[in-house]
């Protein structure tokens, strides 16, 4: 784990940066895909937690929530919106070949949801905030008292299909509802946060000014 804000650690892949999951004071912030479990279970015997929530139930996302969450006996949360999908009552996302073949690589299985998370719920210091667009129920996690923002894929900050770093919004290829999403980015712009930190990407700091640049281009 690497050290990217006061309480907070980034749990990356074998490729750094690629997905992301974050340990926020005893909270896991997404799980990435199913591949990950092993390196996440690693990092959390230095760090225990008592928490896992998503920002949204995305294979990359979602992939190790069962394996954790039964390993450590730990509780799930996530948005209302997304809870039967979590559960396996609902697929996951296939509307383009991307999404299919994120599912048919990354997915983990279905897991109870314990907890609901959405706008204004506080977890871990940070607040709850709902942003969907990238997914139904997607939320961010913000806290006020330094401007570190959570931002699960909101935004990107590489692109998703050649690595490259860079602010980039998601690919219509991966929105589900791809007429929200620019509003959802606004949302985290408006915020001015001070430490970004991604699903995908890099950990962004000193943002704001850059958030602001880039929003003016959508």
């Amino acid at each position: 784990m690497r050290q990217v804000a006061d309480g907070v650690w980034q749990v990356s892949g074998p490729v750094p940066n690629m997905i992301n999951s974050y340990v926020a004071e005893d909270v896991l912030i997404d799980t990435g895909s199913r591949h990950d479990a092993g390196r996440i279970l690693a990092a959390l015997q230095s760090h225990p937690v008592t928490l896992v929530g998503l920002t949204h139930v995305h294979p990359d996302h979602q992939g190790s929530a069962h394996e954790v969450c039964t390993t450590l006996d730990l509780p799930l949360a996530c948005h209302p919106v997304e809870v039967k999908r979590m559960e396996g009552a609902e697929p996951m996302p296939s509307k383009s070949w991307y999404s299919r073949l994120s599912h048919r690589i990354f997915s983990g299985p279905p897991h109870p949801v314990n907890r609901t998370v959405d706008e204004g719920d506080e977890v871990a210091g940070f607040k709850v905030l709902f942003t969907p667009g990238h997914s139904p129920g997607h939320v961010i996690y913000f806290r006020e008292r330094d401007g570190v923002a959570i931002v699960g894929d909101v935004l990107n900050n590489m692109n998703i299909f050649t690595g490259l770093p860079g602010l980039h919004r998601p690919p219509d290829a991966v929105n589900e509802r791809p007429e929200l999403v620019n509003d959802a980015i606004r949302r985290v712009v408006d915020l001015e946060p001070r430490v970004v930190a991604f699903g995908h990407g890099p950990v962004l700091r000193d943002a704001a000014k850059r958030l602001k640049e880039f929003a003016r281009g959508l």
